[in-house]
């Protein structure tokens, strides 16, 4: 097969025409074309007029060999990590089960390890029940909500599989996801995303096939403890249902996530290397779907198209603001995982088709701003936040929300207007000065007029800002060295997203199986 790019299609475009475009720029007839692959798919939205699909191809041709010849390159089809196959002397350990601790889990199993997973939380679909008790309630399990149990915190969002990073091994993540439920889409989308009805089903899957290579999942057994003998690990201990168990290992693989904070601080006490790292903090706003349609795509928008955006701006102080985990056709969910606190997430399902769009909007902060040089001054700062929200609120799981035209000075009154908030249990009016620092507020409000430039709704006087959103990334980073193993603890292995090392689903996962790797080539 050959590889041929920059094919421009109409919307509503269908497979004889792609395949009448791909003859044209091989230059060949059409009945020369045997079969296509998609490869790329992405939209171009530049001239609203003619909004317009770019793709890249892969096509079986009569005549290949003359065409390679002729300069077309050649498409190679996908080969699979290979995995050398290695048993360990003793069991590996995964601890946490979104998706860094499924890919690390995944590798190991596919080595013959037989790694043991542990996670704090629940399976999926009791995970799935407790959070719609939360949400209808504000009943809280401090063990199993959006931050916690099988699949991970993206597992309760978009389920956005774009990523920043260029790692090879991120075509081998997307397959696994498809090959375990997830649209085939995303294999050749540029803005893959799962939602978060088709993640859950994909997460079961993943686990099934870790449990059919010879791995065990163990859910409600909570990591508490471990043991080292002359530098290196040698047992962990996890506790369920109130019983202390220890297992003998010399490999664990940490991925718990970026709200363990009781993981965080189990390890600080034991001298474990960490370090602070910058995050960010915000609010999370909504607008009208069909309002973020009209500004991304015009007043003549194809029919069945459903826009997205990103937008970020640097403030003349120095600090950044930008958009983060939007959802088109979304809502805003209630994310704490401690109580008498409020968090905030974006969540959407595949369908994208709920009447808000939401997305963060969030303050680049640094150590500087943590108020001390404590290892956990960031988890300290992001509790305290939660915590004043909560209070402001109304102590009643109630959100503090705010229309933008009231935060910019604009309207006298809180109001709620054409957008309403989606926020479970319900809302509350606050300011945001009443529970985020002043210069993340004073931030937020000079750029949304900034963002407006681009989506000219987003500064819209009805639009909705929920707060707080805190958990967009990890306050700490557990540092590691080249081996990837943490420079104070041989075999113990920092990964994924509460380690500091990954910043989204995608990212997470490409660096479970790189651990994953690192556990069988550092044990030769």
């Amino acid at each position: 097969m050959i590889k041929i790019s920059g094919i421009t299609m109409p919307i509503n475009y269908d497979g004889e025409a792609l395949k009448r475009a791909a003859a044209r720029r091989i230059g060949c007839g059409t009945e020369d074309v045997l079969s296509i692959i998609i490869l790329k798919k992405s939209l171009d939205a530049r001239k609203k007029s003619d909004i317009r699909y770019v793709l890249s191809l892969a096509a079986e041709t009569r005549g290949e060999e003359k065409l390679l010849k002729a300069g077309f390159e050649e498409y190679l089809p996908f080969k699979p990590l290979e995995i050398p196959a290695k048993k360990l002397q003793k069991r590996p350990v995964v601890v946490g089960f979104g998706p860094g601790g499924i890919f690390a889990a995944l590798t190991l199993a596919r080595s013959g390890s037989r790694p043991i997973v542990l996670e704090r939380g629940l399976d999926v679909d009791t995970r799935k029940r407790k959070n719609e008790l939360f949400w209808q309630t504000g009943q809280l399990d401090e063990e199993c909500n959006v931050q916690f149990g099988e699949g991970g915190a993206g597992a309760f969002s978009d389920g956005k599989l774009n990523t920043g990073t260029h790692s090879p091994l991120i075509s081998q993540v997307l397959r696994d996801f498809a090959e375990c439920g997830a649209p085939k889409e995303i294999l050749y989308q540029s803005k893959p995303h799962i939602g978060t009805d088709k993640l859950l089903l994909t997460v079961k899957n993943l686990r099934r096939k870790i449990i059919s290579l010879g791995g065990e999942v163990i859910f409600g057994a909570k990591f508490c403890d471990f043991s080292v003998k002359n530098g290196r690990l040698c047992a962990i201990s996890y506790v369920k249902n109130g019983n202390t168990v220890e297992i003998e290992t010399d490999n664990l693989i940490l991925a718990s996530g970026h709200s363990a904070r009781d993981t965080f601080e189990m390890l600080l006490n034991k001298s474990v290397a960490m370090e602070q790292k910058a995050f960010s903090i915000g609010m999370r706003i909504e607008h009208l779907q069909k309002d973020i349609n009209r500004s991304m795509f015009g007043e003549n928008a194809p029919k069945g198209l459903i826009a997205d955006y990103k937008a970020a701006v640097h403030l003349s102080d120095g600090r950044g603001v930008y958009t983060f985990c939007m959802c088109p056709g979304g809502q805003v969910v209630a994310s704490s995982s401690e109580r008498e606190t409020i968090v905030t997430n974006g969540m959407s399902y595949y369908s994208r088709s709920g009447k808000n769009a939401n997305s963060a909007v969030l303050v680049g902060i640094t150590p500087k701003d943590f108020g001390n040089t404590e290892v956990l001054a960031g988890a300290d700062l992001q509790r305290k936040i939660e915590k004043a929200a909560f209070v402001k609120a109304g102590k009643i799981c109630n959100a503090p929300v705010v229309n933008v035209g009231k935060l910019l000075n604009r309207t006298s009154d809180f109001e709620i207007g054409r957008v309403k908030p989606t926020y479970r249990p319900g809302v509350s009016f606050v300011m945001p000065q009443e529970y985020l620092p002043e210069y993340a507020v004073d931030s937020i409000k000079e750029a949304l007029p900034l963002f407006a430039k681009k989506i000219s709704c987003f500064d819209d006087n009805e639009a909705i800002l929920t707060g707080p959103e805190t958990r967009s990334s990890s306050p700490v980073r557990i540092t590691r060295g080249e081996t990837l193993e943490s420079v104070s603890v041989r075999g113990l292995y920092p990964c994924g997203e509460g380690a500091g090392y990954a910043g989204g689903i995608v990212s997470a996962a490409v660096d479970g199986i790189r651990c994953g790797m690192a556990v069988l080539e550092n044990n030769g």
